[in-house]
């Protein structure tokens, strides 16, 4: 049903890094890129990450509420994910581990412009 998602950023160039770093940590690399826009995933056919400068001109801001999931498939690239996100400048929102009683397990992170994600497997 999600086709893509698209989180803000105000600083583009130093996002990329951040985004093709941390994604090859899983092995998905950066399908396209326009001067304002980017986006990663397994294919063009299949849900996407974009990343953006705001249309509007006006500064990016992080939604209260808004994450965006990285299913993965171990719980080592979970951990990987995690880790490897706060090497590039990310900050820690939930060290991984397991959540609730149906064996989801995930770690939670912001990248550099404070949007919130997590890395997660499904139970």
């Amino acid at each position: 049903m999600i086709g893509y998602v698209t989180i803000g950023t105000n600083d583009f160039e130093r996002a990329l890094q951040f985004y093709d770093e941390l994604l090859s940590t899983i092995e998905v690399e950066r399908l396209w890129k326009t001067d304002s826009m980017a986006a990663w995933g397994p294919s063009r056919q299949e849900t996407a990450l974009c990343l953006t400068t705001p249309f509007d001109g006006n500064p990016a801001s992080v939604g209260n509420g808004v994450m965006i999931a990285l299913k993965v498939g171990t719980r080592e690239q979970v951990h990987a994910l995690h880790a490897r996100a706060i090497e590039l400048g990310g900050t820690d929102e939930g060290a991984p581990g397991e959540r609730g009683e149906h064996g989801f397990y995930g770690g939670y992170f912001r990248d550099l412009d404070g949007n919130k994600l997590n890395a997660y497997l499904p139970g």
